[in-house]
């Protein structure tokens, strides 16, 4: 069981001078559906195969066409998974890519792709992060303006209404609420907004960087000197979040302060936490680094799944041509 907090005078933060209180809990993610997307340039190809699921003894699970076979323009390879782990009964992560149809509104809004770990119990974490990429999907497409920035932060604002609208609405889903993820590529210049602790990866010329913070409990305790990052590996409150979208009444997601430049050959990853939990950063970049984006997914949740897959798995990875 892992729990979402918000910032707040609590017991639990006496002894490291840290504020957060419990406001829900989470059970881990789900899949808006396991899918699999791989696109290579301007022709999209559909991934209606059998993988094998190194958890189930043999058993074997299909993984449908993504996004219904959308084409992905040239410029990009991208490719997107999720899987249910092996602890897990439901998969409450969702992840989702979209670009305009017109080449018009591709030069001005370019390609959106976001993931979203769910929380808040079996039913509340699905529909947390479904809410979740479908409203940041939704405004973002529909949203007039030439501000890839302002309007991720629009849709992310609209996400986590929503979020709350429902919960109102179905008072036993109270404490619902959702990590999320998002980044826009245009004209190579990379915009994104994040809450919680899913992570956003740049690799380039074989180096891994992380973009994004983790807005958790454990975060707070390294950012502040009171533990080491080896420390929070193993930390008992690991799992505990102190931010994401339907959590509190106000809130301000994390953003560059300016588009990120991007390179020929570059690769951007995002993932929840059951992916960065079990694979170090440097066995990401060594495997995004050393295949192509589908074969990637695939390596890096059957890794994952090897050491036990105790959280459902999701990660979506681009690659610039």
């Amino acid at each position: 069981m892992r729990f979402l907090l918000r910032p707040q005078s609590s017991p639990l933060s006496e002894a490291s001078g840290l504020s957060a209180a419990v406001i829900g809990p989470r059970s881990l993610p789900r899949v808006c559906d396991p899918s699999s997307i791989p696109t290579h340039r301007s022709r999209a190809r559909s991934a209606r195969e059998l993988r094998y699921n190194p958890c189930s003894s043999g058993k074997r699970f299909r993984m449908p066409n993504y996004q219904d076979g959308m084409e992905v323009r040239a410029g990009v390879e991208v490719a997107g998974m999720s899987d249910v782990g092996c602890q897990r009964q439901t998969n409450e992560d969702r992840y989702g890519y979209w670009e305009p149809s017109s080449d018009a509104e591709f030069e001005g809004k370019g390609r959106l792709a976001v993931v979203a770990d769910g929380m808040g119990g079996h039913e509340g974490g699905q529909d947390a992060s479904r809410i979740a990429v479908d409203a940041i999907q939704q405004l973002y497409a529909t949203s007039r303006g030439d501000d890839p920035q302002a309007l991720l932060t629009a849709a992310f604002h609209e996400a986590h209404a929503r979020i709350h609208q429902f919960a109102a609405k179905h008072p036993e889903l109270q404490g619902m609420g959702t990590t999320a993820t998002a980044i826009v590529l245009r004209a190579n210049r990379l915009y994104y907004c994040h809450i919680g602790d899913s992570r956003l990866y740049l690799v380039r010329g074989g180096r891994i960087t992380r973009l994004t913070r983790d807005h958790s409990y454990v975060g707070s305790l390294v950012e502040n000197g009171f533990i080491t990052s080896e420390e929070a590996e193993t930390h008992p409150q690991r799992h505990i979040l102190m931010a994401a979208l339907g959590a509190g009444q106000e809130f301000s997601p994390e953003s560059p302060e300016h588009p990120i430049p991007l390179e020929s050959g570059d690769v951007l990853l995002l993932c929840t936490d059951g992916l960065w939990g079990l694979v170090a950063d440097e066995e990401l970049a060594q495997t995004v680094a050393g295949m192509r984006p589908a074969e990637a997914c695939r390596a890096l949740i059957g890794l994952a799944k090897e050491r036990g897959g105790h959280d459902n798995i999701t990660v979506q990875v681009l690659r610039l041509d």
